[in-house]
């Protein structure tokens, strides 16, 4: 899906800054999303959920997506973001920081959640495809949805957003800003 999330960025920067940052900021971004597509439920504040939304936009929808955008941008301004590339460098800064928490710390809980939120994620795909009981199947339905997109964060987490992440991590191992 790489060419549906750089037109992302490209056509709505400050929905997928809000989406990247994740958290409330994703939350927004997904609603914003969701209402601009008139549907009930709003994609999983995900940069990739988002994209896949609006991947399928009509034409009409996409007009409403471009005034989502406008929304967005003038809530992120309320809060202090002033562009979409500041918003999309705090969430690169907080994953690099939470990283190197990690390596000085040595802090296993990562790993641990990590471990964790794989096996229930995996663990309840399995138990769905096993049958589950017609009055538990939402709640199953339910706990796929927030346990992949915990998983989806906890992917990123370990190997990284996108491909311009590899870039970024290149350029700085090689020490001198430049590829």
């Amino acid at each position: 899906m790489p060419n549906v999330i750089g037109f992302l960025r490209k056509a709505f920067p400050y929905i997928s800054a809000a989406a990247q940052f994740g958290g409330p900021l994703g939350t927004l971004a997904a609603s914003a999303v969701g209402q601009a597509l008139g549907v009930n439920k709003p994609p999983d504040p995900t940069v990739d959920a988002i994209s896949t939304a609006i991947a399928s936009a009509t034409p009409d929808q996409m007009v409403a997506l471009k005034q989502a955008e406008l929304d967005v941008q003038t809530k992120l301004a309320q809060l202090g973001f002033q562009d979409a590339e500041e918003l999309a460098s705090l969430a690169d800064q907080d994953t690099a920081n939470a990283r190197a928490r990690q390596i000085a710390l040595r802090d296993r809980m990562p790993a641990f959640l990590a471990s964790g939120v794989t096996l229930g994620f995996f663990g309840t795909l399995y138990l769905l495809s096993r049958g589950v009981n017609p009055q538990a199947h939402d709640v199953m339905l339910t706990m796929v949805g927030a346990l992949g997109t915990a998983w989806i964060s906890v992917v990123g987490y370990y190997f990284g957003s996108s491909a311009g992440s590899a870039r970024k991590t290149e350029i700085l191992a090689n020490g001198n800003g430049h590829a």
